[in-house]
């Protein structure tokens, strides 16, 4: 028994830095992920890696894979896509109840919508925020879908749906891991959001 226990740490400790390198390509990709799906909201590089991540659970399905097996990066990916497209319209929500003053009152209207459409991973409802002020607000929705990405990926949360939202939380796999990777994104989008506007009326 001594002797197997002892093989098996040794490949534990040989294969554990495969592993941490396995997890980095991971969040490197929950970054460009997130980066794609702020960028346009809805456009043509939104869609993009929309439908990555779609196609990647579709053909994960049809190899037999599931969300709770231990190979199935592409739950994961399906994951950070819907997280990071979730992000942008909830921190540009957020941003106009704690700071009120940075926005108009029409925005602080497209404010209240921009809760139910973030929620229900509807990402073009940060696009009348964007058309106001492109210059602030899509740096900051694309740094805060980023921060959701690379969470997603670190905690390994996982998505077997294609669109929904938090209304398919049933089906997502590690959900507290993807409820974080959305108050994470949605927090440094509305801290960024805020503080790039806040240093503009300064200015």
């Amino acid at each position: 028994m001594e002797e197997l226990s002892a093989l098996m740490h040794g490949f534990a400790t040989v294969l554990a830095p495969y592993n941490l390198v396995l997890m980095v390509v991971g969040i490197v990709l929950g970054v460009i992920i997130g980066l794609m799906m702020a960028f346009d909201m809805g456009g043509p590089l939104n869609k993009v890696a929309y439908t990555f991540g779609t196609a990647g659970i579709v053909e994960a399905a049809k190899a037999g894979m599931t969300p709770d097996g231990k190979n199935t990066p592409a739950f994961v990916v399906m994951a950070a896509v819907m997280a990071a497209g979730m992000t942008p319209p909830l921190g540009l929500a957020l941003a106009t109840v704690l700071r009120k003053g940075l926005f108009s009152d029409a925005e602080r209207e497209n404010g209240k919508a921009a809760w139910v459409l973030g929620a229900s991973f509807i990402t073009e409802g940060a696009i009348p925020f964007a058309v106001v002020d492109p210059l602030r607000v899509i740096p900051s929705i694309m740094i805060g879908s980023a921060a959701a990405g690379a969470t997603v990926a670190a905690l390994g949360a996982t998505l077997n749906a294609p669109h929904g939202g938090i209304w398919v939380l049933p089906l997502i796999g590690n959900p507290l891991a993807f409820l974080a990777a959305l108050v994470v994104g949605t927090l440094v989008t509305t801290a960024v959001v805020i503080a790039a506007k806040s240093a503009n009326k300064s200015a």
